[in-house]
């Protein structure tokens, strides 16, 4: 197959793209690097079968021509991560808004009809409660049980527009509305997929996600930092899985125009996961608490129970088997973690 990668450099694109050059297929890869990164793509430059190029896909002179070439195209090119939609709001809404839409025209005017998975969030759920603007949602005021786990078809409860901290999830609805749209109206093979907390290799730190953080504290003996009280639940996929479930979502052919929830059910409390890293890391870091409001700099509406309803998702991939569970991808992090850490040097005279 020939497979197109917006937003290949990164965390979740570059594991896309390793894992269809594994099958053998023909890869070409597009990323401006303002959040990926050239080093995740390195190891596949001298394959034959992968292409890279260096561009932003809101510019990219070569994305008609590109799509024509695609048999399937995955859709990832977007502002990312918690810090970063905070500091760049209006960068977060343009760049991720127009973006999908002009990936879906170039698409559309081809002279094929490539599949296209378009790549959404689980945040387009928002708190999962109704909450007032302004108003900052803590965990001792709400039972995470009284929240459902989220299914496709519930209504989103996304916060207040006036709040930055929703200029994503705002901009991802609109996504899935084009992406729906282009498949009902233009008859396009497109899928919806909302990720729910995905984890794994090459994922950073840098724009508040927490198992990368967590991860990288207890290796070197820092204080595990928690925001909020930790009672906040959450659900973590492989990025290994994730890929593979994408894979098996186009291959079955028959979730076309709909929305799918992509993630592992295996829920942990944040406060829980900073002890469970810690017990596997064998660190003696302590766990250190944090008001949102000075780790996000602004009020914050967290999100108390995020956990993905997965029949839809079950029932379109035809039999998926997950081969990761969370303490087996903290695991391999932690490993991996410790052969970035510098060896300590040793003592001694070297003779004199």
């Amino acid at each position: 197959m020939h497979i197109l990668i917006s937003g290949g450099a990164g965390f979740i694109g570059s594991n896309l793209a390793e894992y269809h050059l594994n099958k053998g297929d023909q890869v070409h890869v597009v990323d401006d690097l303002s959040t990926g990164s050239r080093a995740n793509v390195i190891p596949f430059e001298d394959n034959p079968s992968y292409r890279f190029d260096e561009a932003d896909v809101l510019t990219w002179p070569g994305l008609k021509e590109s799509a024509a070439w695609s048999d399937r195209i995955y859709h990832l090119a977007a502002v990312v991560g918690v810090f970063k939609v905070l500091a760049e709001p209006i960068k977060t809404l343009a760049t991720n808004v127009a973006a999908c839409e002009r990936v879906l025209r170039a698409a559309h005017s081809g002279r094929w009809n490539p599949q296209i998975v378009l790549a959404s969030t689980s945040e387009v759920y928002g708190t999962g409660v109704h909450c007032r603007v302004g108003e900052t949602i803590a965990c001792r005021d709400i039972d995470p049980d009284s929240i459902p786990p989220f299914q496709e078809d519930m209504e989103p409860l996304v916060g207040s527009s006036a709040i930055s901290r929703w200029n994503y999830s705002i901009s991802k609805l609109t996504d899935e509305a084009f992406g729906v749209s282009y498949a009902k109206v233009h008859r396009m093979k497109v899928i919806v997929t909302r990720f729910f907390n995905t984890v794994g290799p090459r994922q950073t730190g840098r724009y508040g996600m927490v198992v990368p953080r967590f991860v990288r504290q207890a290796v070197a003996g820092e204080p595990l930092t928690v925001y909020g009280d930790g009672a906040q639940r959450r659900c973590f996929c492989d990025v290994r899985d994730t890929v593979s479930a994408l894979d098996a979502l186009a291959t079955g052919g028959s979730g076309w125009g709909q929305i799918v929830n992509v993630g592992h059910d295996q829920e942990v409390s944040i406060l829980g996961l900073a002890e469970l890293v810690k017990k596997l890391a064998s660190s003696s870091s302590p766990i250190i608490f944090i008001p949102r409001h000075e780790a996000y700099s602004e009020d914050f509406q967290e999100t108390v129970r995020r956990r993905p309803d997965l029949e839809r998702f079950n029932r379109l991939a035809g039999g998926f088997q997950y081969r990761w569970n969370l303490e087996r991808t903290l695991l391999d992090l932690i490993a991996r973690e410790r052969q970035k850490q510098p060896v300590p040097s040793q003592g001694g005279t070297n003779g004199h």
